[in-house]
């Protein structure tokens, strides 16, 4: 099958050793962070789509990513969840980027891995780097943690702004994992960004979290730094800790993720596993939840 799985735009386009960025839908997308971020590089680029599947039922099961039905122009379109892949250039560098959406398959993922790996070859690809989000026992009052796998001269472009700890997991992972493998076994570099978010309060859209990931995504690739902006995600995390005040429970909570964070490292998985809340603090997270889902102001 290979990259006949993708219907491609434009098969003989010649781009300039390009970098490629992925996310993942919907697990390692936490807050859409991985989306906020994704969108903006999209606008920043002028990206053109370049490929997506040309069955995407071959690889979704559609009855967990559910089709959509939207009025465009006047007219009800079905909108078919797929995969999505874009093109563009950094007009201040010169370089070239392909964007991918990648979603989580629910069959035939070796294909859909392989043509992946496939479709990044065919288009010269020089660099393979995966961003998205997670949950994590962290406090909103701190600097978000930004773990990343990354060169040595990355790292040093990101010192200060990342953590490339190990954390030795073992355990249930993505089938998308494939195509890093895929691209180092072909000695194609590749790269992970994950920032970790504060999983006692859980925002539909953690602008605070797509700011940190963005952040270090411009220092790692030299993209502009006006990329990243924090406003937005200031205002979400002021809200939350003027909800925290009102409880007592929530209060001493963060006020342990604060020592911890302090000492340089996260709680223990064993510890973050046996979390649990007493009912009146599982109150406050629904409202705290119900509250921040409407949009906030840009202002």
């Amino acid at each position: 099958m290979g990259m006949d799985i993708f219907e491609i735009n434009d098969p003989d386009l010649k781009l300039n050793d390009p970098v490629a960025i992925a996310i993942l839908q919907p697990w390692v997308d936490v807050g859409k962070v991985g989306s906020i971020v994704m969108s903006e590089l999209e606008r920043h680029f002028g990206s053109k789509e370049l490929a997506s599947l040309a069955r995407p039922g071959s690889f979704f099961d559609f009855t967990r990513y559910r089709p959509e039905m939207r009025m465009v122009d006047g007219k009800r379109d079905l909108i078919i969840p797929n995969t999505f892949v874009s093109y563009g250039r950094d007009t201040e560098s010169g370089k070239d980027y392909i964007l991918l959406n990648l979603r989580e398959p629910h069959a035939n993922a070796e294909d859909y891995t392989d043509a992946t790996v496939e479709l990044l070859r065919h288009f010269g690809v020089s660099e393979y780097c995966r961003i998205g989000g997670m949950m994590d026992s962290v406090p909103h009052t701190r600097s978000l943690t930004v773990t990343a796998t990354l060169s040595d001269e990355q790292a040093d472009r990101a010192k200060g702004l990342v953590s490339t700890r190990d954390g030795g997991y073992q355990g249930p992972t993505s089938i998308v994992n494939r195509i890093s493998e895929c691209l180092a076994e072909q000695d194609i570099p590749t790269a992970s960004l994950m920032v970790h978010m504060p999983q006692y309060v859980q925002l539909e859209e953690d602008y605070m979290g797509a700011y940190r990931l963005m952040q270090v995504l411009c220092v790692t690739y030299g993209l502009p730094g006006s990329l990243s902006n924090p406003v937005r995600g200031e205002q979400q995390y002021r809200e939350i800790t003027q909800l925290a005040e009102r409880n007592p429970q929530i209060k001493g909570l963060i006020e342990q993720l604060e020592a911890s964070y302090d000492k340089g490292r996260l709680v223990e998985d064993e510890a973050r596993d046996k979390t649990s809340f007493p009912p009146d603090v599982e109150d406050f997270l629904r409202e705290m939840g119900q509250r921040l889902e409407s949009p906030l102001d840009d202002d």
